[in-house]
């Protein structure tokens, strides 16, 4: 009998490894399910999971060139998330059209034009120093690789 990804099968634990463990399928065929796919939670050891010589119920996700991948958390219900804790690092959530979600804002302030005048010279001055440093670190090169 050749199993199939999909297919929901019960066995016995044969072996513990750090990355995973081994079981015994029907047909004396042997099976491994990857650390990832224990539990729907974060595992850092999987004997605190699983025993040698455990029952199991697993579900074959690959079969290729005789190895059969398994997976325990395929079978558990998902968590349910809490939205509203955010995660950490985490993007902020974006709308359908790819923009981050944000409270709405109050009315923006018409600016006078002397703060229009303002932040275009600062931006103006921000990009002069940067081409000016740009520029002096070319010419000190070539400065230096002329006087050997």
């Amino acid at each position: 009998m050749e199993f199939t990804v999909g297919d929901i099968l019960e066995g016995k634990v044969k072996s513990i490894t750090n990355f995973g463990a081994f079981v015994t399928l029907p047909e004396n065929r042997t099976g491994m399910v990857h650390i990832s796919e224990v539990a729907n939670t974060y595992v850092s050891d999987i004997r605190q999971h699983l025993t040698e010589g455990q029952d199991v119920k697993v579900m074959v996700i690959g079969n290729e060139n005789g190895k059969i991948n398994l997976s325990i958390k395929r079978l558990e219900p998902k968590p349910a998330r809490d939205n509203n804790r955010p995660r950490n690092n985490a993007a902020p959530r974006r709308e359908g059209n790819g923009r981050p979600n944000r409270a709405p804002a109050a009315p923006a302030v018409p600016k006078t034009a002397d703060q229009l005048f303002e932040e275009k010279l600062k931006q103006f001055m921000s990009e002069s120093d940067s081409k000016i440093s740009s520029i002096r670190q070319y010419s000190d090169h070539r400065t230096k690789s002329r006087r050997r």
